[in-house]
């Protein structure tokens, strides 16, 4: 494996995960392909679902990569993997410098969500190896501008993520959660226990991901963000679209008594799953759509 496909992960948890996703034998991937020549393969082959699946948790990977990587100026690192399909961003946004952050917190939470969400990429392609989805052409630009639309009625117009710290946060919330839901619900469809520990531990950094984002929001929910909505409208307006085409599986920063909800979850404390099209419907931004949104000629692989 070459440098730039090192995973940056703890050594044990490294270890785990590659010996998790070891018997790609069948797609020419070997332990040793891995660096484990010294740790035996598992000994059931990974089946057609499974790849499919993982393609999947592949292709909302590379999205969430790009997004956080150009907020850092590292979105060029993502360009080496998966293959060249275009990555749309907003007009102004240096691909070098990235975005200007004037609250170093926030920018700390997106530099280190930003490794780990390019580690994610990196451990699926590599795992999956010639199986691999190559990674679709993906849109931070106008997509963003139709989900703020959509989300708040035609009030705001021209969202840019990157225009601000604030803005930021409000981008990072439209992800976070649907990768916490798109993980859980996948749990039911992947075959090989091994396997489903691995999509375990990913889905584990999401919502580590979605609590800390959620935290920074509900701070300054009562802050205006813009067209006249203070920050907790535009969340929950952002929920309300989520859930209107994700299955209704979805919560805002509060619940109907005004406590905070860091860890949006159903009334056993459960975090929600979400069908694989229940996810399509909320990145292509339309229920039923093939492609779209985010992905304008829609996701690559076999769940699409």
């Amino acid at each position: 494996m070459s440098d730039d496909q090192t995973i940056h992960t703890p050594d044990a948890q490294t270890l785990d995960r590659r010996a998790a996703l070891g018997t790609l034998g069948k797609f020419g991937l070997g332990v040793a392909a891995f660096g484990l020549a010294g740790t035996p393969a598992l000994a059931a082959p990974m089946k057609n679902i499974d790849v499919d699946v993982l393609n999947f948790a592949l292709n909302l990977e590379y999205l969430e990569a790009a997004f956080y990587l150009a907020a850092v100026g590292r979105v060029n690192e993502l360009r080496a993997i998966g293959g060249g399909a275009e990555i749309r961003l907003p007009a102004g946004l240096d691909r070098m410098s990235g975005m200007q952050f004037k609250d170093s917190n926030v920018q700390a939470l997106a530099r280190d969500i930003a490794e780990d969400e390019l580690a994610h990429v990196k451990f699926l392609h590599g795992a999956l190896g010639k199986a691999a989805a190559p990674r679709p052409v993906l849109d931070l630009s106008g997509a963003f501008d139709a989900a703020g639309q959509a989300a708040s009625g035609g009030k705001i117009k021209g969202f840019n993520p990157y225009a601000n710290d604030l803005f930021f946060l409000h981008g990072a919330f439209i992800f976070e959660d649907v990768g916490v839901t798109a993980y859980n619900g996948a749990a039911t469809l992947i075959t090989n226990p091994a396997y489903l520990q691995a999509a375990a531990g990913i889905l584990a950094v999401e919502a580590y991901h979605g609590g800390a984002i959620r935290s920074m929001l509900f701070q300054q929910r009562q802050v205006s963000a813009a067209a006249g909505l203070y920050v907790g409208q535009v969340v929950q307006a952002i929920s309300n679209l989520r859930g209107k085409v994700g299955g209704g599986k979805d919560m805002g920063l509060t619940d109907a008594a005004g406590n905070a909800v860091i860890a949006p979850a159903d009334k056993n404390g459960v975090a929600f799953p979400r069908s694989t099209r229940e996810v399509l419907n909320i990145v292509y931004l339309a229920p039923g759509a093939h492609k779209g949104g985010f992905y304008p000629n829609g996701l690559n692989g076999s769940i699409k």
